[in-house]
């Protein structure tokens, strides 16, 4: 199996993280993993994923924590994992803008949807040569329109509902569906990661 990516899983339910580092290491990706958020720290700044999976509350350093380092100091992209969807984590979720927030108890198979969906929106930055294509299933939205979301997620630091707000709201402002705008969009990203020519 190819290696899909680099992913950094931390969670202080020992059986939790052995599950998901297990599910997410069969589905392809390379995975580091700590149950603590000081290691967390440490472990991104030196191996660099590209995506961290983050509980919230931990011992010591908390996923928010956590979070708020690597949106300051290595600008990478993170999702949480938590037991708790109260209104106030939900609103610290959105301010340090979370690429996604899901609610455990949750099985492998359904992270792994998330995990590709913001996977597919990172690469689509980059791509010169056309945008990556999601597993079949992967997201609720229709291919171009998530990866239209994960664009907008990380070039404005919005969660997922905002980054769909945003599209909608672009696509009534200029008259389209809402799938031409996000391809306008997809269309636009390859457009300025292709080569200068002279």
């Amino acid at each position: 199996m190819t290696d899909k990516g680099k992913i950094l899983v931390v969670d202080d339910d020992r059986l939790v993280l052995a599950t998901l580092t297990h599910g997410l290491l069969q589905a392809g990706y390379d995975v580091i993993d700590t149950d603590n958020g000081d290691d967390a720290i440490l472990l991104a700044r030196e191996h660099r994923p590209d995506l961290a999976l983050l509980d919230i509350r931990m011992e010591g350093k908390s996923g928010f924590d956590v979070a708020a380092y690597l949106r300051e100091f290595l600008h990478m992209p993170f999702m949480f994992l938590s037991a708790f969807a109260d209104d106030a984590t939900v609103a610290k979720v959105k301010a340090l803008g979370a690429v996604d927030y899901l609610v455990k108890p949750l099985e492998v198979k359904q992270i792994l949807p998330a995990v590709e969906a913001a996977f597919a929106a990172l690469q689509a930055r980059p791509a010169p040569h056309g945008v990556p294509a999601a597993p079949a299933g992967a997201d609720p939205l229709s291919q171009p329109v998530a990866i239209a979301v994960g664009v907008l997620m990380h070039r404005h630091s919005l969660a997922r509902a905002a980054a769909l707000e945003m599209l909608q709201s672009q696509a009534r402002d200029d008259g389209l569906g809402v799938e031409q705008q996000a391809q306008r969009l997809i269309d636009a990203v390859e457009l300025l990661a292709r080569p200068a020519r002279r």
